[in-house]
C-alpha cells in the first residue's frame, strides 16, 4: 500500500535500505523513447552517496539495471522495471538499537502501524529509497525535454542560517560543487558548517527551490488532481520534508491582494507570485516550489526514548549518516517534480509521442 506515484505515468517503488536491491517497475511510458541505462545513470551519480566529504560515507555504486520495456534501445510501452543493488549497507551498525526507537525516525510509528520493523538503516523508511525515484524520474525528465524542451533543476538555497545571496545566483555552479549551491560565496561557509557538526555529532536542516519550464498552459485537473496538490503531495513524500511551498507560499501571508496577483498584459504575466499554477492548473509560467528538510535524526547526541517493551532507554546513533539531508535530496526534488510533471503531460496529452 502507499508505494505507487502517478495515474497514467506510474512508478511503484520496492526495496529496504539494507536488503539485496532497491528498484521501481514504471509503468505508462509512451513508446518509441530512445533510452538506456546511461541516460539514468547521470541522474543516479548526481545523489548516490559517498561523492565528497559533506555527505554520508556509505558507499553505493548505483549502478542501474534496466530489465525490461525496452527493444532495440527504445521504449515500448511496456513496463520499464529497473534495479539498483544494495553493495555497501552495515547491519551490524544497528544491532545495538534494533529494538528501541530512534527520536525523531518511523521506528516507533512502523513498529504501531505493523507490529513489526526493519531496524536495519530503517528499512523501506531509509531514504536509501529515493534512489529509485531519481531513476524513474531520469525517464521523466528525459521525456518531457525531448517532447517539449520541459526542463527541471533545483538547488540548495538555504542550510541552517546560511542563505544564499541572489545577486551571486548562477545555475553553472549547481552541479559544481558538492552543495548542488547556486552561490559560490556561500560554500567555505557550508563546509565549516558541515564540519562543526560532524565534530558535535549534530545535524541541520535545509531549504531546496525546485524549477520547472517551458510546462504549457493547462496541465492539472480541477479539483482534487490540481497540479500544485499532486506536486505538494510529492514532494512531501520525499523523507524528511516538513514543508513544501508553490511560488510565493508562506510569504503569501504577509501580502496584500493588490500585490500577490499576477497581473496580465497582452505580452503576457507581470509577475508569478503563484508559481506558475492558477486553480491548480499551469500558466504557461516557470512552476516554482520549495521544501524544507528537517535536520537529521541519526546523530551521536544522546536522547532519551523508550524501547519495544515501553522502558526508558538513552539511544546514540552511529554508522553512516548524513549531517544534512538537504544536500543529497536536490536531485530527489527534481525527480518528483517529473514525476508529477509527466503524470500530467499524459493526462492532458496521451500516451502517443508526436501529438
Amino acid at each position: 500500500m502507499g508505494n505507487t506515484i502517478g495515474k497514467l505515468f506510474c512508478v511503484t517503488s520496492f526495496g529496504e535500505s539494507h536488503g539485496p536491491a532497491i528498484g521501481c517497475v514504471v509503468d505508462g511510458c509512451p513508446a518509441g523513447l530512445s533510452l538506456a541505462e546511461s541516460d539514468i545513470q547521470i541522474e543516479l551519480d548526481r545523489r548516490k552517496p559517498g561523492q565528497s566529504h559533506v555527505t554520508t560515507q556509505r558507499r553505493e555504486n548505483d549502478r542501474v539495471q534496466i530489465l525490461s520495456g525496452l527493444f532495440e534501445g527504445k521504449t515500448t510501452g511496456a513496463p520499464i522495471a529497473l534495479l539498483i543493488p544494495n553493495e555497501d549497507s552495515r547491519t551490524k551498525d544497528y544491532e545495538n538499537i534494533k529494538n528501541v526507537f530512534r527520536p525523531g525516525h518511523g521506528d516507533y510509528t512502523y513498529f504501531k502501524k505493523y507490529g513489526m520493523r526493519d531496524y536495519r538503516g530503517g528499512g523501506r523508511a531509509s531514504a536509501r529509497e529515493t534512489a529509485t525515484r531519481v531513476a524513474a524520474g531520469a525517464i521523466a525528465k528525459k521525456y518531457l525535454f525531448e517532447e517539449a524542451k520541459i526542463t527541471i533543476k533545483a538547488y540548495l538555497a538555504k542550510m541552517g542560517e546560511i542563505a544564499i545571496d541572489m545577486e551571486k545566483f548562477s545555475w553553472e555552479q549547481v552541479n559544481l560543487n558538492p552543495f548542488f549551491c547556486p552561490d559560490s560565496s556561500k560554500i567555505g561557509q557550508m563546509e565549516a558548517l558541515i564540519e562543526e557538526l560532524r565534530r558535535s555529532g549534530d545535524s541541520i536542516g535545509a531549504k531546496i527551490n525546485i524549477q520547472a519550464d517551458n510546462v504549457p498552459a493547462g496541465l492539472g485537473e480541477p479539483v482534487f488532481d490540481r497540479l500544485d496538490a499532486d506536486l505538494a503531495k510529492a514532494l512531501m513524500s520525499i523523507n524528511a520534508v516538513k514543508g513544501v511551498e508553490i511560488g510565493d507560499g508562506f510569504q503569501v501571508i504577509t501580502q496584500r491582494g493588490s500585490q500577490n496577483r499576477d497581473e496580465m498584459t497582452v505580452n503576457g504575466f507581470l509577475s508569478n507570485h503563484s508559481g506558475g499554477i492558477l486553480a491548480g492548473i499551469s500558466t504557461s509560467q516557470s512552476i516554482l516550489a520549495s521544501i524544507a528538510l528537517k535536520p537529521a535524526s541519526s546523530i551521536r547526541i544522546p536522547a532519551r526514548s523508550i524501547d519495544e517493551e515501553g522502558k526508558p532507554v538513552e539511544v546514540v546513533v552511529t554508522g553512516r549518516h548524513d549531517v544534512c539531508v538537504g544536500i543529497r535530496a536536490v536531485p530527489v526534488a527534481e525527480a518528483m517534480v517529473a514525476l508529477v510533471v509527466m503524470d500530467h503531460w499524459l493526462c492532458m496529452f496521451g500516451q502517443r509521442r508526436g501529438k
